[in-house]
């Protein structure tokens, strides 16, 4: 009896979650009420204030259920690629494809809602919110502080000024590249598939590679 009980709070927080994340990535976080949500997710508002208490948190619990095993994922890569290093730099590619490929594996993973995901991740970096902002900032902190060192290891002789405006620029090529990566099916007449998964991550990780170490100005 218990355990039955258990199972319908847990799949009743799941249905919030999934309509949440539909909603949020389709009209936005701040445009997107919760009477929308409990229509899509079919619960009462009492179910949402008993899982979450407000949308915000709602918010977060969104991002934290994709973000957390994400970033794990990658920290996991790292240590891997450190561990076989030893105390020699690991190479820059390799540090960028455990940076960028669980999160474009992610992108295309259907059965982890990463189409989705990426479309209300894209929506949450350019909305003009203080709160989302800090709701971010909170989820890559750990993230960067963890991924900085090695990058710097990599490429030691660049400027701290130009580091950052790289890293600035990778982020933002990594973005597009998850949320927008269908557009380039269509300008390429269909050469390019994005559905190649593997190939779009050798591919940027090239590209990222040659910018990052390209001499500064």
């Amino acid at each position: 009896m218990i355990k039955s009980f258990v199972l319908i709070m847990k799949d009743t927080k799941t249905e919030i979650l999934n309509a949440a994340e539909q909603l949020f990535a389709s009209r936005g976080p701040n445009a997107t009420s919760l009477r929308q949500v409990i229509s899509r997710a079919k619960v009462n508002l009492a179910a949402i204030h008993y899982h979450f208490g407000s949308k915000e948190s709602l918010l977060q619990a969104i991002l934290s259920r994709r973000l957390v095993p994400l970033n794990a994922g990658r920290i996991a890569l790292l240590d891997k690629y450190e561990h076989e290093s030893g105390k020699r730099a690991v190479p820059l590619p390799k540090i960028l494809e455990a940076l960028v490929g669980p999160a474009l594996r992610l992108s295309r993973d259907s059965e982890r809602g990463g189409a989705v995901f990426m479309r209300l991740l894209g929506r949450c970096v350019l909305e003009p919110d203080e709160k989302i902002q800090m709701m971010l900032n909170h989820q890559f902190h750990y993230l960067l502080e963890r991924f900085t060192p090695a990058l710097q290891r990599a490429l030691p002789n660049l400027p701290p000024v130009d580091f950052f405006w790289r890293i600035h620029f990778l982020v933002g090529s990594m973005a597009h590249t998850m949320a927008d990566s269908e557009r380039l099916r269509t300008i390429s007449g269909g050469l390019c598939d994005p559905d190649d998964t593997e190939g779009t991550i050798r591919r940027l990780v090239t590209f990222l590679n040659a910018g990052l170490k390209v001499k500064a100005n």
